[in-house]
């Protein structure tokens, strides 16, 4: 049975105080609006309707958990850059993911998927893939990166064997 079997929909969160005090780990997915995160959710999960999906970009506009056992989670976090949404929505979304992003100590990883990868050719694909692990590996070495389609089904056994070993790692420092 991989991680993700047992995914099933915990708990959504629209502002920091309502955060779950769970006492386990969480993994966040971050990116883009309309750029697949809730998809990548369903197919790790191998269920159609485990994350909302939609084709309005901004539809995840809370941080929602998914529980995966063992006190593990994973947090579908709002996309940014095309949701059509008030300023003041906007500014909401802002603040909460920025303190979420720098103050939860539940977090265990960020995994940045890049969905669509099947929309590239492989050499386009390759290249962005090693510009933003260049990037990380100078910036923000304790996130990752990967190519991820829902649709072929490509980084799957990937980005499970990612986040689980951000869980396995945690427990083992707690021993």
């Amino acid at each position: 049975m991989g991680l993700f079997s047992q995914a099933a929909f915990y708990t959504t969160v629209n502002h920091l105080k309502d955060l779950p005090q769970h006492g386990g780990r969480e993994v966040a997915f971050v990116g883009r609006s309309n750029a697949g995160k809730s998809s990548a959710i369903n197919t790790l999960a191998n269920h159609v309707r485990l994350a909302y999906t939609s084709k309005t970009p901004g539809r995840t506009q809370h941080l929602n958990y998914f529980s995966l056992g063992d006190n593990n989670f994973l947090v579908d976090l709002p996309g940014y850059g095309y949701a059509k949404v008030p300023p003041d929505v906007q500014r909401h979304w802002e603040q909460l993911l920025g303190e979420y992003l720098q103050t939860r100590e539940e977090l265990a990883g960020l995994h940045i998927l890049l969905t669509k990868s099947d929309k590239l050719s492989r050499q386009q694909a390759t290249l962005t893939l090693n510009r933003i692990k260049s990037h990380l590996a100078e910036h923000f070495p304790q996130c990752t990166v990967q190519l991820f389609s829902s649709l072929k089904k490509i980084g799957m056994e990937e980005a499970e064997g990612v986040i689980s070993g951000w869980f396995t790692a945690e427990q083992n420092s707690k021993l």
